[in-house]
């Protein structure tokens, strides 16, 4: 008996062991995404990642930034190659549109990364 006892504890901590763990990983991205040389459009339930896309743009364009942040945090970083960002914002807890114009044809990576974020963010290219 005492046996039986041992082997249904082991069962037992098994199986809970690993509930436990694998309700430890949460989602990273629930949602959708669009993205081209000329836009990166995200909604999202859930987005505890880091998503990037590079944009084609030329000198005069402006970048229609459009972020709602429904709950968590966002950062955003748009820059060229490795040079200094033309916009860069940390910690964003609530939702706001802004433009960004470009001073040099090129390139451009925007970066989003997310913690406990739902919301959507919405970049996209007006040609000059």
């Amino acid at each position: 008996m005492r046996r039986y006892f041992k082997l249904f504890c082991f069962i037992f901590c098994s199986i809970l062991c690993t509930i436990l763990l694998t309700s430890c990983t949460g989602t990273l991205f629930d949602g959708s995404r669009t993205g081209n040389e000329n836009q990166l459009i995200m909604s999202y339930r859930i987005f505890n990642t880091t998503d990037s896309q590079l944009l084609e743009l030329e000198k005069g364009d402006v970048i229609d930034a459009e972020i709602i942040c429904d709950s968590g945090r966002l950062w955003i970083k748009i820059q060229k190659d490795h040079e200094t960002p033309v916009y860069a914002a940390e910690k964003i807890l609530t939702s706001n549109s802004f433009q960004v114009p470009i001073e040099e044809s090129g390139t451009y990576k925007i970066t989003v990364t997310g913690e406990k974020a739902k919301g959507s963010v919405s970049f996209k290219r007006i040609e000059d």
